[in-house]
């Protein structure tokens, strides 16, 4: 007799990267233990009937802020885990510029004591990339961080982004240790620039923070992006692309072997900046900004083909009080978006722009394998984790903010927007804790994760500025 399962999901229609069919799936201890005929499965404690949906990794979201520490009247990992759960993702990336920013071992177990406290699903902490602190690179990559950010535009909590002579020897250190860095990649001197120029000239209007940060600013940082790390071999990943023109540059890098990732978020390939007006503009003011309706199909196909990587979603959540200022400048950046994504880019499923695998791809595979968790994560197979979402390609609803997990930020640039498709069940490491809508009450059942990345490449040693240090050195580039 086969020894007990502890869910059974039968029925279903799995579906990975590669292709789809109909099988069971039986968990045991955490981890996927059959895929198979019905007539094959094992007995279960739980089961739930499947038929008729699809069974897909959990979605992994790289770009989460959670706001705790130091920001709890946005969010915090109770409000934002659940809100994540709500949308079929079972995996979180958190970004580091809270308060401590997460930029050395004490702030790291800060936010760490909090996420394992109240998490309902799984995260992964980055570290910062700071100047002040490039001590704490290598005891952050011991202590289990799944990445590393660098902030070259500005971001809430106002960290300044570091000079590039201090990227490049952060790059030189991650390069050795293969550690992949998450990079905003905006100009901050052409940017402010451009804003504090407007300002001097008296715009405040809706557009006038689309306009500071025209594609050249986005462009600019991208390219120099590249080059430093073609030059020194480091992983990066391009936060939140917004622009089309961007998508020739990265096909070349690629091309040349830059160890570059790509991501894009719901917003960028469904809104567009010049509908956003009085509310909408405030709600949707982000950097980078909603572009022009013109530029989305371009990356929404990138997206489709993979030259742009993952989806992301760059959950930003602030009090509803911090975007009514009448003034775009005085609106704070961001709008949650963990708890919508998969509703929204189900929806271009069923319209014929994207395919069920594509998607596995974008949301599940590619970000486990960029970041140091594929097969364990974004796959359904046997001895994967049983991170899993159920999902009813025909369950059609409407975007409402006042229905969100996300407490303290119950507004969305999505507002009655139709979506048709949704996730049903979130199932973490083999426990239910999304059903139907409702979310289970599983505070601390997150895991902390780790990435094993590939053996690093890094490249031009001779220069780095560790090798330069050395009395009498002479690099040979």
């Amino acid at each position: 007799m086969q020894p007990m399962a502890d869910l059974l999901i039968t029925g279903g229609t799995v579906v990975n990267e590669t292709g789809r069919f109909v099988a069971d799936v039986a968990v045991k201890d955490g981890v996927i233990a059959f895929i198979g005929h019905a007539s094959l499965a094992p007995p279960a404690r739980e089961v739930i009937d499947a038929r008729g949906r699809y069974v897909i990794p959990g979605a992994i979201d790289v770009h989460v802020h959670i706001r705790e520490p130091g920001m709890t009247h946005k969010e915090d990992w109770t409000t934002g885990t659940r809100a994540a759960a709500a949308g079929g993702v079972t995996t979180v990336f958190d970004m580091p510029n809270t308060d401590p920013p997460t930029w050395d071992l004490e702030a790291l177990a800060i936010k760490r004591e909090a996420a394992e406290r109240q998490a309902h699903v799984n995260f992964g902490l980055y570290g910062l990339v700071d100047e002040r602190k490039l001590e704490s690179l290598e005891p952050l990559m011991d202590a289990g961080v799944v990445a590393f950010k660098l902030f070259y535009g500005n971001t809430t909590g106002n960290l300044p982004a570091p000079n590039d002579g201090a990227v490049l020897e952060a790059f030189e250190v991650l390069a050795e240790r293969g550690h992949r860095c998450t990079i905003h990649a905006e100009n901050s001197p052409m940017l402010f620039w451009r804003e504090n120029r407007m300002k001097a000239a008296g715009r405040t209007d809706d557009y006038a923070h689309w306009c500071a940060r025209a594609d050249i600013v986005a462009l600019e940082s991208l390219n120099r992006c590249i080059v430093l790390s073609e030059w020194t071999g480091a992983r990066i990943h391009i936060a939140h692309e917004s622009c089309a023109r961007s998508v020739p540059h990265i096909k070349a890098a690629k091309a040349r072997g830059v160890p570059i990732t790509v991501e894009t978020c719901p917003q960028y390939v469904l809104l567009a900046a010049e509908d956003l007006v009085g509310e909408a503009a405030r709600i949707g003011r982000l950097n980078p900004p909603i572009r022009e309706g013109a530029q989305r199909d371009a990356l929404l196909e990138a997206l489709a083909e993979g030259t742009i990587d993952i989806l992301g979603t760059d959950h930003a959540p602030h009090a509803v009080s911090e975007k009514q200022d009448p003034s775009i400048w005085g609106n704070a950046c961001g709008f949650p978006g963990v708890e919508t994504s998969m509703r929204l880019m189900l929806t271009l499923v069923n319209g014929g722009k994207l395919t069920l695998e594509q998607y596995v791809r974008m949301a599940g595979a590619a970000p486990a394998r960029a970041f140091g968790l594929y097969p364990r994560k974004g796959v359904v197979q046997p001895g994967a984790d049983a991170d899993l979402a159920i999902v009813d390609l025909s369950a059609a609803g409407e975007i409402r903010g006042a229905e969100l997990h996300s407490l303290r930020s119950r507004f969305t640039p999505f507002e009655g927007m139709r979506t048709v498709g949704a996730p049903v069940a979130t199932i973490v490491r083999g426990r239910v804790v999304m059903r139907d809508g409702v979310v289970a009450d599983a505070p601390g059942w997150g895991r902390m994760e780790r990435p094993v990345m590939p053996a690093p490449s890094p490249r031009n040693l001779a220069t780095t500025t560790a090798a330069i240090l050395r009395p009498g050195a002479m690099p040979i580039s």
